[in-house]
C-alpha cells in the first residue's frame, strides 16, 4: 500500500470508530424519545423491509459484477445498498419515534426461532457497521486486496442482516 493510500485510511479510521459506536448509541437512545401528538406511522415497516429487501438483491448482485470484472457497476451497486442502508436507519428510528414497539404474538417453537432470529439479527446489525464502513474505505482508497479480504466477512454479515431483517417483517407482521 503506497503512503497515499495509508493516510486515507488513517484519516477515515476515526470516522468508521466514531459511527461504528454512535450509530447503535443514537438509535438505543432515540427508541426511547416518543414524539407527541404525532400519528402513528404503521405505513413504515413494509417500506423499510422493502428496502432491506432490495439491499439485499443490491449486495448479491454487486458480487456477481465484481466476479464478472464489472468493477464500476459493482462500485455503483455498493455505494447504493450503502445509501439504502442509511435510508432503512432513518425509516426505522423515525417509525419507533412514533410508535410502541410490536410485540410478537406467535406461540411454541416459532416463537424461538423469531427471538432467535431478532437477537442475532441486532446483533449483527452492530458488528457491520464497521465492516462495511472499512471495507468501503479501503475500495475507496485503492487497498483492492484488503478490501477482497474484508469483503469476504462483511458480504455474508450484511446479507444476513438484510434478509433476516425481511423474514422478522414478515414474521411480526400480522400483529402490528
Amino acid at each position: 500500500m503506497i503512503e497515499k493510500d495509508k493516510q486515507i485510511e488513517k484519516k477515515y479510521t476515526i470516522w468508521v470508530w466514531v459511527l461504528s459506536i454512535l450509530i447503535p448509541v443514537a438509535v438505543a437512545i432515540l427508541f426511547t424519545v416518543k414524539i407527541p401528538n404525532v400519528e402513528r406511522m404503521g405505513f413504515l415497516p413494509p417500506i423499510y423491509a422493502t428496502i432491506n429487501a432490495i439491499t439485499a438483491f443490491l449486495l448479491v448482485l454487486a458480487v456477481v459484477m465484481i466476479k464478472k470484472g464489472k468493477q464500476r457497476t459493482h462500485e455503483r451497486l455498493m455505494k447504493t445498498a450503502i445509501s439504502f442502508s442509511v435510508l432503512f436507519l432513518l425509516l426505522y428510528i423515525i417509525y419507533h419515534m412514533t410508535s410502541d414497539s410490536t410485540p410478537f404474538g406467535g406461540d411454541g417453537a416459532i416463537r424461538y426461532v423469531y427471538f432467535f432470529l431478532l437477537i442475532s439479527h441486532i446483533l449483527l446489525s452492530i458488528v457491520v457497521i464497521p465492516f462495511v464502513l472499512i471495507t468501503y474505505i479501503r475500495a475507496i482508497s485503492g487497498s483492492f486486496k484488503m478490501h477482497k479480504k474484508l469483503a469476504r466477512i462483511t458480504f455474508p454479515l450484511w446479507l444476513y442482516v438484510a434478509v433476516t431483517g425481511v423474514i422478522i417483517y414478515f414474521m411480526i407482521s400480522p400483529y402490528y
